[in-house]
């Protein structure tokens, strides 16, 4: 699987897979509101929109022409607008065959979920149908926040803290209508609140002006600008250690209406390299053992074999993105990193695990807890 600007080994073909985002968030939260501003925007001109329904998106002004008379339009800024009609995998190959007739034109996806969606459904799409893995990469998850409602929405529906959970951008809506002393001090709570479910992605004010292209898209492994991996601005690392004491001490009693009570973000770092064939054992016993739970992980990881080629993984879930090897390691830290984003799963279990699997490499190394307790293996958040 290739990464659009970079140089993997391999590629499965000559044409580099498409970025797809997926633009998410809560009923009433602001989607339809921020789609119809990008799609306004000359930035997104060469880009592809699948929605639900054309008629929750103000097309009248950017309608052209009906590519197909299947509910397939072309916009006045070159985009393609195009129905899911309940079926993600039907859209996308119609997509791909609008863009290999040369009937369309574009370089990037953005797929809105319904209000009520656990964005999950639509991750395993793109990233296990046996095509579309080929034809599309996934760039990133832009998660919509109303800020006026969210703390009720995020305490009466376990999907909306999955949607914020997994998240690469959040973006605050109706923050201009925070006003009272009252609603200064909420908005402050929601914002704790967020760097708590997804500690790393950054929140971009909407009301503000700050929900542009440059800010939303362009989430993934590598810069845009420069073409190269940037495994730092990817992982974020430095974001989920520094939001450990908040995990910590989270100021509150247990809330049984606070569904990410048991949302939290751990990240794993160590010295030591581990065969091919060790580390997949290791993320297969992962998402058997925690699937449903494990929200999002990413990482580099240093390969045996290959310890100048990393390895770049990526999953949701049970399920893991294609796997990318880069050319050489981006810079000079040379560690295993992983960052975990998961549910009801104690930091030690995954320790455990991991513990284990690099004392079947080094029999000979003392038992699980000294491996645990060596410092180059570090996590943040709590043991749960």
């Amino acid at each position: 699987m290739t990464v659009s600007g970079g140089a993997p080994s391999q590629s499965p073909g000559p044409i580099a897979p498409i970025p797809l985002t997926v633009l998410t968030g809560f009923l009433g939260a602001g989607k339809t509101t921020l789609l119809n501003g990008l799609l306004r925007d000359p930035a997104l001109g060469d880009t592809a929109v699948l929605i639900n329904e054309f008629g929750e998106i103000g097309l009248d002004h950017l309608l052209v022409e009906d590519v197909r008379g299947d509910g397939l339009v072309m916009l006045t800024t070159g985009c393609l607008c195009c129905t899911m009609r309940g079926d993600l995998v039907t859209a996308l190959e119609k997509l791909l065959r609008e863009l290999d007739n040369r009937r369309a034109s574009f370089r990037r996806v953005v797929v809105e979920t319904t209000g009520l969606a656990d964005p999950a459904p639509v991750l395993h799409t793109a990233m296990a149908h046996p095509y579309l893995v080929l034809r599309f990469r996934l760039d990133g998850i832009v998660t919509v926040i109303d800020a006026v409602n969210a703390e009720a929405t995020l305490d009466a529906y376990p999907e909306s803290v999955k949607q914020a959970a997994v998240a690469d951008r959040l973006v605050l809506t109706k923050t201009d209508l925070i006003q009272t002393v009252e609603q200064r001090v909420g908005l402050d709570g929601l914002l704790a609140r967020l760097s708590a479910i997804n500690p790393a992605a950054p929140r971009i004010d909407a009301a503000a002006g700050e929900a542009t292209p440059a800010r939303l898209f362009d989430c993934g492994l590598y810069n845009p600008a420069s073409k190269t991996p940037d495994v730092n601005r990817w992982l974020a690392e430095e974001a989920y250690a520094a939001a450990q004491p908040h995990h910590d001490h989270h100021g509150h009693g247990h809330d049984v209406n606070r569904h990410d009570d048991d949302i939290r973000a751990y990240t794993l770092a160590t010295e030591a390299a581990l065969p091919a064939s060790t580390f997949a054992a290791f993320l297969e016993l992962l998402q058997s053992a925690h699937g449903p739970n494990l929200l999002r992980f990413k990482g580099i990881v240093k390969i045996a074999e290959e310890l100048d080629r990393p390895l770049v993984v990526h999953g949701v879930q049970h399920l893991l993105h294609p796997e990318v090897r880069l050319a050489r390691w981006p810079d000079d830290d040379r560690r295993t990193r992983l960052v975990f984003i998961v549910r009801a799963v104690a930091a030690s279990k995954i320790r455990e695990l991991f513990a284990a699997i690099q004392s079947a490499v080094a029999p000979d190394r003392p038992d699980r807890s000294a491996i645990v307790d060596n410092p180059l293996v570090a996590f943040g958040g709590p043991d749960r």
